[in-house]
């Protein structure tokens, strides 16, 4: 059995290619999954499809006992059977603190989020303590980085687009952006953190600042003038339709405006005393810019 080789779902995911990164630095091997055909380009990644060869006991020469989750949670019920075909042990799931601030959400799409983040959390536990798999569940906040986000990287593309970011009122709401690759730095902590298990953990950025405060360091980092548009709810009710008919926005809602002047904080106290993690504050680099 090889100490050192470590499953990973959602490897072609933000996260997913951070971690990746990290464990060869770590001299890690990795059996990595992908729904897309990848061409392996690497000699210690070997690219396995789920539902293809990755499902036959006779194809699984070598036990895999650990596992990261970097894929969404509700996917990870699909892989439970493989899991255990490779002997799991342990493995760490990123989930979300979406679970909280978006359970009383005016959106019931976004209801439906936080519920199903919830269920998948419960299922992914209950189906551990059966199979005596050790698990740590992490859950970050705000995730940019790599323009490839879907959150810091929309706005930057809307002030390139527009030339202005339009505000709920004072948007003073407190966020904790953190950078994908501090995620996927906890998530190896936890991996090798061998005297942790069976818990959960919210993971946050090194900084604190408002919604408002957050906007202004993207068109710095943009080398912008902020244009800061203070409009009311009404308005905005009237202009996310009319924005959503652009493909890029079409996801936007009014109740993620609603959420600019609401304090989406969390105490990451013991995440970083458990994991020894210390996650950098909120600095875009040219590579985290679309």
């Amino acid at each position: 059995m090889d100490k050192k080789h470590v499953g990973l779902l959602g490897a072609t995911s933000l996260v997913g290619e951070c971690i990746q990164q990290q464990l060869l630095q770590k001299n890690w091997r990795i059996t990595a999954f992908s729904r897309q055909k990848i061409k392996n380009n690497h000699a210690h990644i070997t690219w396995l499809q789920p539902g293809t060869n990755c499902q036959s006991a006779s194809h699984i020469e070598n036990k895999i006992v650990v596992w990261i989750c970097a894929a969404p949670i509700w996917v990870l019920p699909e892989y439970f059977d493989v899991l255990l075909l490779y002997g799991i042990q342990r493995i760490v799931i990123l989930s979300s603190t979406s679970r909280f601030t978006k359970r009383a959400s005016s959106d019931q799409n976004e209801q439906r989020t936080a519920h199903l983040l919830i269920k998948s959390e419960n299922q992914v536990q209950t189906w551990a303590k059966i199979n005596r798999v050790e698990w740590i569940i992490l859950r970050p906040t705000l995730i940019y980085g790599m323009g490839r986000d879907k959150n810091i990287t929309e706005i930057a593309r809307f002030i390139l687009r527009f030339g202005f970011f339009p505000l709920l009122g004072a948007a003073k709401g407190l966020r904790q952006p953190i950078h994908a690759k501090d995620v996927s730095t906890a998530c190896i902590l936890a991996l090798e953190a061998l005297n942790l298990k069976n818990c959960t953990y919210n993971l946050t950025g090194g900084e604190t600042l408002t919604y408002r405060d957050m906007v202004k360091r993207i068109f710095s980092a943009l080398n912008k003038r902020p244009r800061l548009i203070r409009i009311p709810l009404w308005l905005l009710q009237l202009t996310i339709p009319i924005l959503r008919r652009i493909p890029r926005y079409r996801l936007w809602t009014a109740a993620m405006a609603e959420r600019m002047n609401q304090d989406l904080v969390f105490n990451s106290l013991n995440t970083q005393q458990d994991l020894h993690f210390s996650p950098g504050p909120f600095i875009l680099s040219a590579e985290d810019l679309p």
